[in-house]
């Protein structure tokens, strides 16, 4: 019998409507419940044939876990070797080859060393840097974060130099990013699911939490919810997400990717909104199941490999 298993964190209301909205669908032979995880020994199968993921950005050894899994023949939702290796500033950099519209964006160096290194560490890199070339391939205002960290989390929005090296003296060892901020006159978040299934949602990450979304993005002009829709599935099957939130902020009329990385995408009711939550529990319930009654295997590549071989081809098709 394909069980499908859901690990999960803090969240209370996604998870036990996802379990729920499997079993009701009484799939033959499809049953869905909540991972209890003991003892996990290596190359030690699962039992479970799909397992949907929503913790293990925040705890490793759930992610050791997934990994053993996946050599075990479970599929996860989203792919523990996929997710690790990406980050913010490498997805930018795909996006802008992909052909989608991304803010200006340069990579800095730590502020404070690591732990266990010192300056001759960093004997490779330029010193001192070039900060003017930087501020002027980015200009500002301009948004200051950590290059793999997600959820908002040490983000600093920085007017002018000054402004820059006071944030910046505050972020140790974290590796950050420096990015255009764009004056956007609408912003989106949307859900996408299977590469292809993608729901629109206006939001506003500058209200509290359970007033971000909107309600109701019926009304989102033809022309720009197919660039949005069009942008999020190319992000998503290039970095081989089959659960994500693509955010992008429109300015005069162009979308811009602010923000892609989300391996454990926001879903829970109370932020979400009950028509956005209804969309997200059973277009990820049927997903998990399909998934569950094939026989293909979790896939080994990365979804943007082919952008690393140097093939004019794979890129243009891509794109297409």
């Amino acid at each position: 019998m394909p069980k499908i298993g859901i690990i999960y964190g803090m969240e209370n209301t996604f998870p036990p409507a996802l379990i729920e909205r499997i079993n009701s669908k009484k799939v033959q032979g499809v049953s869905a419940e909540s991972i209890r995880v003991g003892t996990v020994k290596m190359a030690e199968p699962s039992g479970f044939r799909v397992i949907i993921d929503r913790i293990s950005q925040d705890i490793e050894f759930y992610r050791a876990y997934l990994k053993n899994a996946v050599l075990g023949g479970s599929i996860v939702i989203n792919n523990p070797f996929w997710w690790s290796a990406d980050d913010k500033f490498f997805n930018y950099a795909l996006a802008s080859e992909l052909g989608v519209a991304v803010p200006n964006t340069v990579v800095l160096p730590q502020k404070q060393h690591p732990p266990g290194t010192t300056v001759q560490s960093m004997r490779n890199l330029h010193f001192p840097l070039n900060w003017n070339e930087a501020f002027e391939y980015v200009g500002f205002p301009a948004f200051l974060k950590p290059f793999s960290r997600a959820a908002w989390k040490d983000v600093y929005r920085v007017t002018s130099p000054r402004e820059f090296f006071e944030a910046y003296d505050k972020t140790g060892s974290t590796c950050m990013i420096l990015q255009s901020a764009i004056a956007f006159d609408d912003y989106y978040r949307c859900y996408v699911v299977g590469g292809e299934h993608v729901r629109v949602m206006r939001y506003d990450p500058s209200q509290p939490r359970h007033l971000r979304y909107g309600r109701d993005s019926s009304h989102v002009p033809n022309e720009l919810r197919d660039r949005l829709v069009h942008d999020c599935i190319t992000l998503c099957r290039a970095l081989g997400y089959d659960f994500n939130t693509v955010e992008l902020a429109v300015q005069d009329g162009k979308p811009y990717a602010i923000d892609f990385l989300n391996p454990a995408p926001d879903a829970d009711v109370h932020s979400v909104g009950p028509e956005n939550f209804e969309w997200v529990v059973e277009n990820v319930a049927q997903f998990a199941i399909e998934k569950a009654v094939s026989a293909e295997r979790q896939k080994a590549d990365m979804g943007w490999n082919r952008f690393l071989c140097g093939s004019a081809e794979s890129t243009v098709s891509a794109r297409a």
